[in-house]
């Protein structure tokens, strides 16, 4: 029962997500928890979610760079996203964590055959959703955007997957 309501959801996040890209921006963005991190990630930036996959492991590469999984034919290297905002290890998940999982793949014009897995997806979000925001930190990480707080007064972080993209730390997967 909890599995058929959760391919449920997936599909209609789908379809929200595929109508806000042929419609117009409806939302802007795909919310995410990564650890404990609330994080959004602009629509146009995200390519295709996966549930979560066999990855192979890799050796000799940073602690947070998971390994690489086949993602519908395409060989993707997969970073566990709340690992890498915080320097740590990648987290060792029970299988019932690991089934909310979700892999979220670059958009191909970001030219980065990469995914990022995410605690649990959250939705979609637009700027209403927000009572306020305030710009980037100039300590933040240039992939780190806006922080908006939601009416119930949760903190969000926007995550510019362009930007990490484009980051040597992110590129440098070696050990």
């Amino acid at each position: 029962m909890a599995k058929q309501a959760l391919r449920d959801f997936q599909h209609r996040l789908a379809e929200r997500l595929q109508a806000a890209r042929t419609q117009g921006v409806a939302a802007s963005w795909l919310a995410v928890r990564a650890g404990a991190e609330r994080l959004l990630v602009p629509l146009s930036h995200a390519a295709e979610i996966f549930p979560w996959t066999d990855v192979q492991r890799v050796p000799y590469v940073q602690p947070w760079f998971l390994g690489v999984a086949n993602l519908r034919g395409n060989l993707c290297g997969v970073v566990d996203l709340a690992a890498f905002l915080h320097g740590g290890e990648a987290a060792s998940r029970p299988a019932l964590a690991q089934a909310q999982c979700r892999l979220i793949g670059f958009n191909a014009l970001l030219e980065s055959n990469c995914a990022v897995l995410v605690d649990e997806l959250l939705g979609m979000r637009t700027t209403q959703a927000f009572a306020q925001s305030s710009a980037r930190q100039p300590s933040d990480p240039e992939y780190v955007g806006h922080t908006y707080v939601d009416h119930e007064g949760g903190r969000w972080r926007e995550l510019n997957l362009q930007a990490l993209s484009q980051q040597h730390v992110f590129l440098e997967i070696g050990a």
